[in-house]
């Protein structure tokens, strides 16, 4: 297995699908409407929750293919950007996958039949308990938020490379 100096089409589709994937998650996860004690979830929640399963999907297997199919470290990069966008990209990982989970996790703690898509009845992880659902909700947005704030850096920095330090960096992402 040898690294690689550029991502490839798949990474790069994984990559770009993810990020769509989110444009669209978190609107609608800031928009739709609460949902109380004793109410079940509408459309948006369905949309949510099964937006949430394939980003979930997604970054599995993004993560599959990152492990396989390696690509080395910009030999131009300072050991300390090397460093840092190491760890912000494990830490996106990390992230995602904890946003996804704890919101499954949330879902069924409530005790809410979800589908994924309207089309195929979603797994509980759990059995319904108010009290973990709770502390589960609290995990999940700050998580969401972490994951937001990682992002925004992430962003930042794709755009340092890009009017700043103009280095040609992103183009190993770009299509």
């Amino acid at each position: 297995m040898t690294d690689r100096l550029h991502y490839g089409t798949t990474a790069k589709i994984f990559h770009w699908l993810i990020v769509a994937l989110l444009f669209v998650q978190y609107p609608v996860g800031w928009l739709m409407p609460d949902i109380h004690r004793g109410m079940k979830p509408g459309d948006a929640m369905t949309l949510h929750i099964s937006f949430g399963i394939l980003i979930l999907m997604l970054i599995v297997l993004r993560l599959f293919w990152r492990i396989t199919h390696p690509v080395a470290p910009e030999s131009s990069l300072p050991p300390w950007q090397r460093l840092t966008s190491e760890a912000v990209h494990w830490l996106l990982y990390a992230l995602v996958l904890a946003v996804t989970v704890t919101g499954w996790l949330f879902a069924s703690f409530r005790g809410w039949p979800v589908s994924f898509f309207f089309l195929a009845p979603l797994p509980m992880l759990s059995s319904e308990s108010a009290s973990a659902g709770r502390t589960i909700d609290g995990w999940h947005q700050a998580a969401g938020w972490a994951l937001f704030v990682v992002i925004a850096i992430h962003v930042l920095a794709a755009m340092a490379h890009i009017f700043i330090y103009r280095d040609r960096i992103m183009q190993r992402m770009l299509p």
